[in-house]
């Protein structure tokens, strides 16, 4: 359904130690804005609801709605350098209208 890079597992790693968050699922969560892109939100989660998609990514449990799966189905994330000394997690996903493979 979804892949998680490795540099992308190893900042939840590091941010569920920081936030004290170790051993709750990552919920990645997706809405459709009117232009047809995708707002994305994900967190840690300790609430699983009947029709979660459950993914194990290197020991991370990924946890994605059953509204959001169409959505997210071959997304890719990964946590990026955007400018010198500024990382975040990208969302690499075909589903949206705003998406272009990377060169």
């Amino acid at each position: 359904m979804i892949t998680l890079t490795p540099a992308a597992i190893a900042q939840i790693h590091v941010s569920a130690e920081q936030g004290d968050m170790q051993g709750l699922a990552m919920r990645i969560a997706a809405k459709r804005n009117p232009d047809g892109s995708i707002h994305y939100a994900m967190g840690f989660d300790d609430n699983l609801i009947e029709g979660d998609a459950h993914i194990d990514a290197d020991g991370i449990e990924v946890v994605i709605s059953e509204t959001s799966q169409e959505l997210l189905n071959g997304m890719t994330v990964d946590y990026v350098e955007i400018e010198p000394d500024t990382f975040q997690f990208i969302f690499l996903n075909p589903n949206d209208a705003n998406y272009s493979p990377p060169a």
